[in-house]
């Protein structure tokens, strides 16, 4: 069994071939709990998901702003800007264009839209 995936903006390919179902549900399985549990989402600020969905991204935030001031005070010559936006994110959609579209009447698409994009 071949195998290639697609999960929002990454797309994982798998060179080897799975010898069984057990052995694809394993790797899937190791692959949620990395994505979950270890990958830095640019779209959360860089925080695991896992640590967003427990609500621990605030804090992990907080520590990330004292680290970059503290270096930009140490090396001011290496910042030409201000360090990155740490502060955390508001709600977070999967599909938020669906789901509002999917909440409203047929003819309301602009509405949807205009909300999206505040």
């Amino acid at each position: 069994m071949r195998a290639a995936s697609s999960w929002s903006s990454h797309t994982v390919q798998i060179t080897a071939s799975f010898a069984d179902l057990d052995e694809a549900r394993h790797w899937a399985a190791r692959f949620v709990a990395w994505y979950n549990h270890e990958h830095l989402h640019s779209g959360l600020r860089f925080v695991p998901p896992a640590e967003r969905h427990a609500r621990r991204d605030a804090s992990l935030l907080s520590a990330r702003v004292n680290v970059y001031e503290a270096a930009r005070q140490r090396h001011p010559r290496r910042w030409s800007r201000a360090t990155r936006n740490w502060t955390p994110i508001g709600a977070v959609m999967l599909n938020p264009e669906r789901d509002c579209l999917a909440a409203m009447q047929p003819n309301s698409r602009r509405h949807c839209n205009k909300r999206l994009a505040a």
